[in-house]
Order: C-alpha cells, then sequence, then structure tokens
C-alpha cells in the first residue's frame, strides 16, 4: 500500500470514529406532552400576573383608600372594600381655597405652553446640530450634552435670584420661558437621532428645488419627525404634570397652585390631614396620565426605536 492510501485509510477511519463518538453523545430529544406545555405556560401566567399585582398595588391602594372614609383609610390596610364612601371625591374637589378644576387649569396651562415650546424649540435647535456646519459645533453639542447630567438642584438658585430680579415669582413664566431657550437637552438628543436617520438626498432634492433651510426644516424633515415629536410631547407632559420642586419654589400663592401643590395642600402637619380627599384627587389627577400614556405608547415605543435610545 501507498504513503497517499495509507494516509486515506487513516482519515476515514478517523472521521467515523468521531462520528461514532458524536453518535454516543448525542442524547435523544426528549419529546413535550400538550399537558406539560399547558403547566409551563400557567405557571409563567400565574407568576406575570403576581408580579403585575406587586407592582400595582399601590396605586390599587389608593384607588381604595378613596372610597373609604378618613378614620378607616389606615385602619384597614388591604384592598377589601367594606363600604364605598363617594364623598370623598365631593369634598377633595371643594376642600381648597379653590374648587380642584381651577388646579387642574393651571397644570393644563403649564403643560400646554412647554409642550409647545420644546416641540418648537428643542426641533430647531436639533437640525441646527444634525444638519448646518457653523462654528464651534462640536463643543457646542458636547456641552449641549453635558447639561444633561446637571441636576436641577444645582441652577435652581441662580434661577431663582434672575426670575426675582426680573419679577416672574409666582408666575408661570419662570416653568414656561427656559422651555423656549430650548433648556431640555434630552429632547434636542433625541431629535437629533432621529434627525441623522434622515436621507440627506431630501435635503439635497429640495434645494435642487430652490428651498432654504427654514422651507426644508418645515417642509422635509418636521413631517418625518412625527415619532420623535409624539415622544417629546409625552415625556413632557409626564414630567412637567408632575413637576412638585420647580412648581414649589416659583409658585408662592395658593391662586397659581398647579396639581401637584394643591395635593400637598391636602396634608396639615399641625392640624388634621383631610387623606380621603387627597387620595380622591390623586386618582383625578392620574387620569390624564393614565390617558395619554395609553394612546401615545405607540408613538412613544416607535420614536424611541428610531432614535436609538435603548
Amino acid at each position: 500500500m501507498s504513503r497517499a492510501d495509507a494516509a486515506k485509510s487513516d482519515a476515514t477511519a478517523a472521521l467515523a470514529g468521531a462520528s461514532s463518538i458524536a453518535s454516543e453523545d448525542r442524547a435523544p430529544m426528549k419529546s413535550v406532552s400538550p399537558a406539560q406545555r399547558a403547566v409551563k405556560a400557567t405557571v409563567k401566567h400565574i407568576v406575570m400576573i403576581a408580579a403585575s399585582l406587586a407592582m400595582i398595588y399601590p396605586l390599587l391602594w389608593m384607588l381604595v383608600s378613596s372610597l373609604r372614609p378618613n378614620e378607616a383609610i389606615f385602619r384597614e390596610p388591604g384592598i377589601l372594600l367594606t363600604t364605598l364612601e363617594f364623598n370623598n371625591y365631593v369634598q377633595g374637589w371643594n376642600a381648597l381655597s379653590h374648587p380642584f378644576s381651577h388646579f387642574l387649569w393651571n397644570s393644563a396651562i403649564v403643560v400646554f405652553a412647554s409642550i409647545l415650546a420644546n416641540l418648537i424649540a428643542c426641533s430647531m435647535a436639533a437640525y441646527a446640530f444634525a444638519r448646518l456646519d457653523f462654528k464651534f459645533k462640536i463643543p457646542m453639542f458636547a456641552a449641549m450634552l453635558l447639561t444633561i447630567m446637571l441636576p436641577v438642584h444645582v441652577v435652581i438658585i441662580p434661577q431663582y435670584i434672575l426670575f426675582s430680579n426680573l419679577g416672574w415669582v409666582n408666575t408661570f413664566l419662570p416653568l414656561i420661558v427656559p422651555k423656549i431657550l430650548a433648556t431640555d437637552s434630552f429632547f434636542i438628543f433625541l431629535m437629533v437621532q432621529f434627525i441623522r436617520g434622515i436621507p440627506k438626498d431630501l435635503d439635497e432634492a429640495a434645494r435642487i428645488d430652490g428651498a432654504g433651510h427654514i422651507r426644508i426644516f418645515f417642509q422635509v424633515i418636521l413631517p418625518l419627525m412625527v415619532p420623535a415629536l409624539a415622544t417629546t410631547t409625552i415625556f413632557t407632559f409626564m414630567w412637567t404634570w408632575n413637576d412638585f420642586f420647580s412648581q414649589l419654589i416659583f409658585l408662592t400663592s395658593p391662586d397659581m397652585y398647579t396639581v401637584p401643590l394643591a395635593l400637598r395642600a391636602f396634608i396639615d402637619s399641625t392640624g388634621e390631614s383631610n387623606w380621603g380627599g387627597m387620595f380622591a384627587m390623586s386618582i383625578i389627577s392620574i387620569l390624564p396620565l393614565f390617558l395619554i400614556f395609553l394612546f401615545g405608547q405607540r408613538f412613544l415605543i416607535k420614536g424611541m426605536a428610531t432614535t436609538g435610545i435603548k
């Protein structure tokens, strides 16, 4: 036998040995019966339902407490109702110096003005960073990103001094004017990422037709930014509606109170607190947040997915 034939026979023997070892090591596949699949699915759903109930338990407890008398709220910590006290909603609505609709209206003014300001100012700033070439563009973009990590507590004192000198304290201006100046860097970054995903060929085609930057922004870029604009709207609504700290600093008169400040007014450290009324009005104040998230979640998911933010 030649050397080539010997090598070929050795390779064949080695391959056959490896195949036999692999076949011996390969464990037989176990078939899963329909009953086992049903049990696994049932256990998984039970675990998910239990986790969901644990997460929403505080909300359920607040809803149940809004339907209990004040003296029974902390005496019965569970969520089983024995009596229904709808009077908490009536008393809570009229418990403060103004009907609760007055504070809802104040919050609506601040929220919708902030949304409009953020949509206009942040989208224009994002277009400038994403499409224009100007001096110090990269350092300015880096400085803008650094402001995301800056806590509001660091700048609140200089802001208060500035707005106090301008005579804006106890007005809505300190809560709205900074939005007009595009101070929410998170939304600028979100829109910059979105605009960068839009092909520049669209800009070039519009420029060939004689369009300038203003026309390109309003007629080409802005209509394509609906997911990013919807995400900005939802986040601005939630953050502004729930903002307690800034509104507490700049709004001093009960006539200017927003919903978070009005809810805080139900608690009296020196006297009796109206817990039932506070929980009832808390449920009412949560409804706008629930509705906007319910109807806008698909835009929120699409906006986050198309801007590269995980």
